[in-house]
């Protein structure tokens, strides 16, 4: 199948490569002139502009979108929709949010263009592994992009899971659990570090706890290769970034009125790892020392 595929970034990339080695013939297009020459190099076609590259399609075409979310994303739409025709179909595989996925549904309709919305889960790994593939739209788009899918996704690792928006929504939820198992595994493994008298080995320990233990995950096989690498991670900083889906499921589980607990806890733990030196700790230490004088370390 034919397809276009804008960015071409760490994910975009080697969706890119898989997509080729599957027998597709991809038109790809990406402003870093450097991103743009590996797909050449990896068998892509360049495309120097969205114009040729929606040029180089033949309808119905087939459009990915592989951008930061946000701006980067309603702008690249926005572009691409006035450049294609009616019953082409554009594929967003960032992590947008299913609100604004939704709304640009509709927009792209009222035009005759079909918008899905593919959450896309793998990372870096995908290339190898596969990609999970969450999709949201009507299901004659999903049908005719189909291949696309099976491409890119591991046996079973793609569906279409609802309308417009509900791929997107998947995905947010997706990753607002990867936010809480992540942080159940940091906090586990920083007591088992913390047994100094043991001198545990964490790599061990990770690969060991893969071996049929009831919390055996893929996870636990990248702990064991980064404590391989470095045993107390004494080469990395402490500071963990969101991009932004965490927040959103916080706020979805508000407006649901689900507890969530764990996972917005999981949220904030994240905001304290971006702290030098916490304000709110301070407050504690100056207090207990007011009440019961216990004392404060100074500077």
């Amino acid at each position: 199948m034919k397809i276009g595929f804008i960015g071409l970034g760490k994910m975009g990339g080697p969706m890119v490569q898989r997509l080729v080695g599957d027998g597709h013939e991809v038109v790809a297009y990406d402003p870093v002139a450097a991103a743009l020459k590996k797909a050449e190099q990896d068998g892509a076609v360049a495309a120097g502009s969205l114009e040729d590259l929606a040029g180089a399609l033949d309808p119905p075409r087939v459009v990915w979108i592989m951008v930061p979310s946000g701006d980067p994303t309603e702008q690249t739409i926005e572009h691409l929709s006035s450049l294609i025709d009616r019953d082409d179909v554009v594929i967003d595989g960032g992590n947008s949010f299913y609100k604004d996925s939704m709304r640009r549904a509709q927009e792209q309709a009222s035009k005759g263009i079909t918008l899905l919305d593919a959450g896309t889960s793998g990372g870096i790994w995908g290339l190898e592994i596969g990609y999970c593939l969450m999709v949201g739209g009507p299901k004659e788009a999903f049908k005719m992009a189909e291949p696309i899918f099976a491409g890119l996704a591991p046996h079973d690792g793609y569906a279409h899971v609802g309308p417009s928006g509900a791929g997107h929504y998947v995905k947010m939820i997706h990753n607002g659990i990867e936010y809480a198992l992540l942080q159940g595994y940091a906090e586990g493994l920083e007591i088992l570090a913390a047994k100094s008298d043991f001198d545990l080995d964490l790599a061990q320990i990770s690969h060991l706890w893969n071996q049929g233990s009831v919390i055996r995950s893929w996870l636990l096989e990248l702990a064991e290769r980064a404590f391989a690498k470095d045993a107390r991670l004494s080469s990395v900083a402490g500071y963990v970034q969101d991009s932004g889906e965490g927040r959103w499921t916080v706020t979805e589980a508000i407006e649901q009125d689900v507890p969530a607990p764990v996972i917005t806890q999981a949220l904030f733990e994240r905001f304290h790892s971006r702290q030098q030196e916490s304000f709110a700790a301070k407050v504690i230490a100056a207090l207990r020392d007011e009440f019961g004088g216990h004392g404060v370390k100074r500077k």
